[in-house]
């Protein structure tokens, strides 16, 4: 894969360019602290990530703020312990703090330069705004699950993201996506036909944490560790293929 070959960019935000995990973990860990519960912030998020991908499943049209409360209760009832209407309405009300990981603004920056940028996001609008508000960057179009009616893996996004790149003229060979998650992202992608890069938060840390682990098929083109280290691939393989020229 020559990176210098797509001319449209297409992003997971929470759990690649958003620190969801770490977001999430600040509202159970001092939750289970008062529940009583000895879990480590991995343990928690364990519990947590199939209650939430099948609330969003049986429930595809409801707000992520829901979707986020309705799965923190269901986490509880497995773990034997109470989740109440506060904590719920707390966790639920969180995606506006999470917060952006390190290298993220700076490699938006960079990849803005030589690409269009679209979002495709398994949140809400108003919880995008405050993320987008973090990342620093005007993305050229934005697709959440409150605008598709549905949540990754289901195949909307990528439908709507097909309608976004007709508006936006952008061949669909031209595109490429982007996401940690392999999950929510790489295997609706395959579906999809689209080439994918793989950033692996996770690279120094076993199991899946917030993530399922995938049960369909998935595929990635290239891999890397973080966001930084594709934005400078990127633009190497845009000198080179300048210098190329």
């Amino acid at each position: 894969m020559n990176l210098a070959d797509y001319d449209a960019l297409s992003f997971d935000c929470y759990g690649t360019l958003i620190d969801w995990e770490a977001g999430i973990a600040a509202v159970l860990a001092p939750w289970a602290e008062e529940a009583g519960l000895a879990l480590s912030d991995e343990e928690l998020l364990l519990a947590y990530a199939e209650h939430e991908a099948q609330a969003e499943r049986d429930t595809p049209a409801a707000l992520y703020p829901d979707i986020l409360a309705e799965a923190f209760r269901r986490t509880g009832a497995a773990l034997g312990a109470t989740v109440s209407d506060e904590w719920a309405a707390r966790l639920g009300g969180s995606v506006r703090a999470w917060p952006a990981f390190a290298d993220s603004t700076q490699a938006l920056a960079s990849l803005a330069e030589d690409y269009r940028l679209i979002i495709l996001s398994n949140v809400h609008r108003d919880g995008f705004a405050g993320s987008n508000a973090r990342l620093g960057v005007a993305f050229d179009r934005i697709i959440t699950a409150e605008d598709v009616g549905a949540y990754k893996p289901a195949p909307n996004h990528f439908e709507a993201l097909d309608a976004a790149l007709e508006d936006l003229d952008i061949p669909r060979g031209r595109l490429l996506h982007v996401a940690q998650s392999l999950f929510h992202d790489h295997v609706p992608a395959r579906r999809h036909g689209l080439p994918s890069v793989w950033i692996n938060r996770r690279h120094d840390r076993p199991g899946w944490g917030a993530t399922p682990e995938p049960s369909a098929e998935y595929s990635y083109d290239l891999e890397f560790p973080d966001m930084i280290s594709f934005a400078r691939a990127a633009k190497e393989a845009r000198a080179g293929a300048a210098a190329d020229s």
